[in-house]
């Protein structure tokens, strides 16, 4: 699905419909994060934004506007510091911010995230969460995010699309969370109603394994207000 939000597939069936246009090739107002940063290694962490945002700006941006963007968008991710220094010489958290960063410096309306916390350590993928929320906030743009977690799922998401087992997976459930924003994960671990959306996506996941053959359900929301209807394939997401 990702892929085919970013204009990499072609969607067998349906379409996905951006700003009532629809995808059908790769573009600069969809950015992926990927799992693995994908940093080139003999660029320096400023080299690697500059990469990006000439792709895109080069025609319409003067040299003192493009070094202005790339040090504003390592400022925003805090990687400011290390604009000189090579992938490998910073940590795996502070490579996925320079991912991000350069994503961010393309403009893109689409943010689409491939598990990009899936390899790192508790406390950095805590802090990078909570800088996604930070960044999203301020910059008000759709995110899409690939993830196998579930309290990650909770804490950043306006709204979690659930999958069937593959190979041949398809949208099972739709949740929507209504909790308010700004969140955070101390207050959150005690609310009734994290929890409780909590528990309607680990229920899901384990009826999915019990019984892959059960039919799908239109999820209630806790705050029993009605689900939303979203026929645009790029679905909202923190």
């Amino acid at each position: 699905m990702l892929n085919i939000i970013a204009g990499l597939y072609q969607a067998t069936e349906g379409g996905i419909i951006l700003e009532g246009r629809e995808v059908d090739e790769p573009g600069p107002d969809r950015a992926v994060v990927f799992q693995n940063h994908a940093l080139l290694p003999w660029l320096t962490v400023y080299q690697n934004v500059e990469l990006a945002v000439k792709c895109v700006f080069k025609k319409t941006k003067t040299k003192a506007e493009i070094r202005e963007w790339i040090e504003h968008n390592l400022k925003l991710v805090h990687m400011d510091h290390a604009m000189h220094k090579r992938p490998g010489e910073i940590s795996g958290g502070m490579k996925q911010r320079v991912g991000i960063a350069r994503c961010l410096a393309m403009q893109p309306k689409v943010l689409l995230m491939d598990e990009p916390f899936g390899a790192l350590d508790a406390l950095t993928r805590a802090h990078l969460q909570d800088s996604l929320m930070e960044i999203q906030h301020r910059l008000g743009n759709t995110v899409v995010m690939i993830t196998h977690d579930v309290d990650e799922a909770v804490l950043l998401s306006d709204r979690i699309v659930m999958m069937t087992n593959g190979p041949a997976a398809s949208i099972g459930e739709v949740l929507d969370i209504n909790l308010q924003r700004p969140r955070d994960r101390l207050s959150l671990a005690e609310d009734p109603a994290f929890n409780a959306y909590r528990q309607q996506v680990l229920r899901f996941l384990y009826e999915k394994q019990k019984n892959p053959a059960a039919k799908p359900k239109q999820v209630e929301s806790a705050s029993k207000s009605e689900p939303k209807t979203d026929k645009v394939s790029a679905p909202e997401a923190a």
